[in-house]
């Protein structure tokens, strides 16, 4: 099926735009804000190593993040003829192989990028690399089934993006707090994934797509995504305290009260709400991951 649909595309090279539009940069927020993240939990001061920052930030965001990006439209090429031609593959702008071209190639340059930004930062980054490539490429395509793909997904956004930062910035492991912090806020992100998977129900049904809503039932899904999201935090609001860390504490808790507010509206609808409660509060979300990441810096002080 996947070497019918590329012959039938037109050869040539495609034009910047297109290959810009099969990285998708909207998607890029989430793990340069987790790697953010990691950079202020750190403790080190921004401005002692602000080249090797920046270059991670484009490690996170536009390399591995848009690499995965173009990994994913490259194998989902068939279905997108279907539901979503006007991408770039489908449409013909990505010519012949070029997709599969831009996914090696972005790929391989991830890599090298990560290896000039020290050891834990590329064995991140080889972590990052082939979850993505299990996520959408056979014989694993972890996106099949929503327990392990939301995982993989949630750990690629989250956790290792901020363990990412946090790791450049002291040269070695991080502190297990900022670990552990990192690791909590990476789990949440799994119900953040399952709400996004509201969206196209029906058309897994049909494919044989076991997402989470698929196998449990929309509202089952939705009850145990805003649990999934509100535990860890409040695991992460009793290490505040126990850090002796109050005011993030404080803070946090208020953050996750008012997104349990939300969720009481989510749960009424949850697959006309899921695009709202994404834009309201999963923002609520990553606000307190930064405030545990300033928590952190106080705490870790930039200890490795």
């Amino acid at each position: 099926m996947h070497g019918s649909v590329s012959l039938t595309l037109p050869r040539g090279r495609p034009a910047a735009s297109a290959v810009l539009e099969l990285l998708k940069p909207i998607t890029w927020f989430a793990p340069m804000w987790a790697f953010a993240c990691g950079v202020v939990s750190s403790g080190v001061a921004f401005t002692e190593r602000w080249p090797v920052v920046v270059a991670g930030v484009v490690l996170a965001g536009p390399l591995v993040c848009g690499m995965s990006q173009a990994v994913n439209d490259w194998y989902d090429r068939d279905v997108d003829a279907i539901n979503e031609p006007n991408r770039p593959i489908p449409s013909g702008r990505m010519p012949g192989r070029w997709g599969l071209v831009v996914a090696v190639g972005w790929t391989l340059l991830s890599l090298v990028v990560a290896a000039f930004l020290g050891a834990w930062v590329f064995g991140a980054a080889v972590v990052g690399v082939v979850l993505a490539w299990a996520y959408s490429a056979p014989p694993l395509r972890l996106k099949r089934n929503g327990w392990w793909g939301n995982a993989a997904v949630a750990l690629c956004y989250e956790g290792l993006p901020w363990f990412t930062g946090a790791a450049l910035m002291v040269a070695a492991f991080p502190d297990w707090r900022i670990v552990l912090i990192a690791a909590l806020y990476s789990f949440g992100a799994h119900g953040i994934m399952t709400l996004n998977d509201f969206k196209s129900v029906a058309g897994d049904e049909r494919l044989n797509i076991r997402s989470l809503p698929v196998i449990l039932g929309v509202s089952p899904a939705a009850r145990l995504a805003c649990a999934v999201m509100a535990v860890p935090q409040v695991v992460v609001v009793a290490l505040l305290f126990a850090w002796d860390q109050p005011l993030a504490a404080a803070i946090v808790s208020l953050l996750l009260l008012a997104q349990a507010t939300l969720m009481v509206r989510l749960l009424g609808s949850p697959r006309e709400r899921a695009p709202w409660y994404n834009a309201t509060g999963t923002t609520l979300y990553v606000a307190g991951m930064l405030v545990s990441a300033f928590a952190l810096r106080a705490v870790s002080g930039g200890a490795s």
